[in-house]
């Protein structure tokens, strides 16, 4: 895995930024944080806000979450990446990098937004199963809870809880995360598919 992330980063630091590229492609999904060194995390930043592609972007956002690098001061990092994130399963990973460098009144304001945007969703996305199972999983807002405790953090998860209960059966306990932010399939696609079907047979989505 070391090696395939040195050289993963090897390619990155030359390359030029193109979503289209196999190779490019490749060498962002080999990426280990893990690996990832403090010279290589300005490469990956600059990489980063030039993605249009959301699922490169929650790639390198899922390895930054990790990073903790006082030295290079990647608070406005995770501020802007917050900020550019459209998506309540990759804002709470903006959220996660921010909070080893943001005081908690700081992550206070940034959840108040977070709740705002979080209580509006049934109302665009009723069945938002995707982004809710990231909130409630081992590396959403519980991470949060059990290596902050903020108030805020858990104010979320209660509402976030609140609306994936609301929802019908058919959209939960499809897949999960684990603490560091790996996919879990709980269901194979068949039965997904299934239980959808179903649902969607007997009621106008």
């Amino acid at each position: 895995m070391q090696q395939r992330n040195e050289a993963a980063m090897e390619y990155l630091k030359t390359a030029a930024v193109s979503e289209r590229n196999v190779q490019f492609r490749e060498a962002i999904n080999a990426l280990d944080y893990r690996y990832i060194k403090a010279g290589d995390v300005h490469v990956l930043a600059d990489i980063y806000f030039k993605l249009k592609d959301m699922a490169l972007r929650n790639k390198l956002l899922g390895c930054f979450m990790h990073l903790s690098y006082p030295e290079l001061g990647l608070k406005p990092f995770f501020q802007d990446a917050y900020k550019k994130e459209r998506y309540l399963d990759m804002k709470p990973k903006a959220v996660r990098g921010l909070a080893n460098y943001a005081t908690e009144p700081e992550i206070e304001r940034t959840m108040k937004h977070f709740m705002k945007l979080l209580m509006k969703r049934p109302e665009h996305t009723p069945y938002n199963y995707q982004e809710y199972e990231f909130l409630h999983s081992a590396s959403g807002l519980p991470y949060l809870i059990k290596k902050y405790g903020y108030a805020c953090f858990e104010q979320a998860l209660r509402q976030e809880e609140q609306q994936y209960n609301e929802m019908p059966d058919a959209f939960k306990g499809h897949h999960t995360y684990d603490e560091d932010g790996n996919f879990i399939v709980l269901r194979s696609a068949d039965e997904v598919q299934t239980m959808l079907n179903k649902f969607s047979s007997s009621n106008t989505i």
